[in-house]
């Protein structure tokens, strides 16, 4: 037994966590850069902590997914202000903008020094400044992971800045930020956290501490989802659902990804889609399509089991096939109102431009079995 595992320096998780703030911040320095959400209207009592902690803060809104002129400009008035320290406070686009931000801050050079695909990529030769990352929603996990998603949109792409350098100092979660969150984004970003437990379950190179956190996970996330979605308000399924996320956090940095994933990013680089909501449109076919080929062609049983044991879990049917799985996920998807991808205005004519950037994607390579060309577009046409 064999595995690797890192994660943020330290893990706090429990609702009312917040009121621990000034204590965990006390040796970060007295000047905080401050990144969150484009309003201030939610979370009051963070912004009372921070009253309490005696801190210096300067404020960055984040209004969409970081972008490199908006992250630029950000490091650039942090540096001004003398930030000691930096806290990202929000979605996974407000913590993966604080994430590249801090790594900026200790580093020398320009941001695509650092990015893949369209920059050099190099390796950050310093730790970022200390973050502390505080998540106002269960999707993402950000909060445990080392890297950035960055947006290109002259390129029309997402590309990754990643380093164990960036994984923050502190991740607090606290699930009553999430409470209240709107039903369609609730929908959306804890399809991004359940896939998130699902795929490094079954990816071609498991992890098995993160098995355990998978098999955790699932039950969880096939419970609560639809309560949290049903009640804004309903604290219990909103802590559920902030720890699947936590979960699928650990789990993709620690293990891969798979399909939904190896699409999702390209179709987002190309599209204005919702990361969350794409992985939603996509997982029924994934699942339907991987199910199919294992079971044809038989050459990983381990895999297929594991597709068998989640389908046992969410259906609570003893001998429910992977066939019924994937029913169960698109049945999961109406209602939750999922939209098609034809909604986010992709065409038919987009598919080859698609499949081929979804071929490089590194969650594509953790997918348990090798897609053709052919089996890439099926699954675009099921979700379409």
């Amino acid at each position: 037994m064999e595995f690797d595992f890192i994660t943020a320096g330290r893990v706090i998780f429990g609702s009312g966590k917040i009121a621990e703030f000034p204590l965990i911040t006390a040796s970060f320095g007295k000047r905080a850069f401050l990144l969150r959400g484009k309003s201030r209207s939610h979370g009051e009592k963070f912004y009372s902590m921070l009253e309490t902690a005696g801190l210096e803060v300067t404020e960055f809104g984040v209004s969409h997914e970081p972008e490199i002129e908006t992250i630029n400009q950000a490091v650039n008035i942090a540096r001004e202000n003398g930030s000691e320290f930096v806290i990202g406070f929000g979605g996974g686009s407000v913590i993966d903008t604080a994430k590249a931000v801090s790594a900026m801050l200790s580093n020398d050079g320009e941001l695509l020094d650092y990015l893949e695909v369209v920059g050099k990529g190099q390796p950050l030769k310093n730790p970022a400044k200390k973050f502390i990352a505080i998540p106002t929603t269960a999707g993402t996990g950000s909060e445990v992971t080392k890297n950035a998603v960055i947006s290109v949109p002259e390129q029309r792409v997402k590309v990754s800045m990643r380093s164990n350098f960036m994984l923050p100092a502190v991740a607090l979660v606290d699930p009553q930020f999430t409470i209240g969150l709107p039903a369609e984004f609730t929908a959306t970003s804890g399809m991004d956290a359940f896939i998130q437990v699902v795929e490094p379950y079954v990816c071609n190179s498991p992890n098995p501490m993160v098995d355990m956190f998978c098999r955790d996970a699932i039950p969880r996330a096939a419970k609560y989802l639809i309560e949290a979605y049903e009640s804004a308000f309903d604290e219990e399924a909103r802590i559920h659902m902030s720890w699947v996320s936590l979960m699928g956090g650990l789990s993709l940095a620690n293990a891969k990804l798979g399909a939904v994933h190896g699409f999702a990013g390209p179709i987002g680089g190309m599209f204005d889609a919702p990361h969350g909501a794409v992985c939603a449109a996509l997982m029924p076919a994934v699942m339907r399509v991987n199910g199919e080929l294992l079971e044809e062609q038989g050459i990983h049983p381990e895999i297929t089991e594991r597709y068998r044991e989640i389908a046992r879990w969410v259906t609570g049917k003893e001998n429910a096939s992977i066939r019924e799985l994937a029913e169960w996920f698109h049945e999961l998807g109406r209602r939750l109102k999922i939209q098609s991808l034809k909604l986010f205005g992709i065409d038919r004519s987009d598919f080859p431009s698609i499949i081929e950037k979804s071929k490089n994607s590194s969650s594509m390579k953790g997918n348990p079995i090798l897609l053709s060309d052919s089996d890439l577009a099926r699954i675009l046409d099921l979700a379409y």
